[in-house]
């Protein structure tokens, strides 16, 4: 299934919205957040990096663990009432013009 970040953002929504507790509040999600990545880079370091896991722990999918990261980051944005879609664009935006020269292009065929 394919979702637009509209989609995505609607559907935490209406997950979120069961709840009598809501969002968490901005803290709390930066929290959990930075907790969701430091799960995605332990598993990025378990499979490519030099620390082996340990026997009794199970593989977790990095998918699984982006995914966790996407659904934090969208509870973040939208308890702050932030467009995913519209600070990608400024990200992209920002990012195309600041780093247009830093990288090597590849050569057109």
């Amino acid at each position: 299934m394919e979702y637009t970040t509209q989609d995505i953002q609607k559907r935490v929504d209406n997950y979120i919205s069961q709840f009598k507790e809501g969002y968490f509040s901005p803290l709390s999600l930066q929290a959990r957040l930075t907790e969701e990545v430091g799960e995605m880079a332990r598993e990025v370091n378990h499979r490519y990096g030099e620390k082996p896991k340990k026997k009794t722990e199970k593989d977790k999918a990095l998918e699984e663990e982006l995914g966790d990261v996407i659904f934090v980051l969208t509870c973040f944005a939208n308890s702050l009432d932030i467009d995913l879609s519209e600070a990608f664009e400024q990200s992209m935006s920002k990012i195309e013009t600041r780093d247009k020269d830093r990288w090597t292009k590849k050569e057109e065929k």
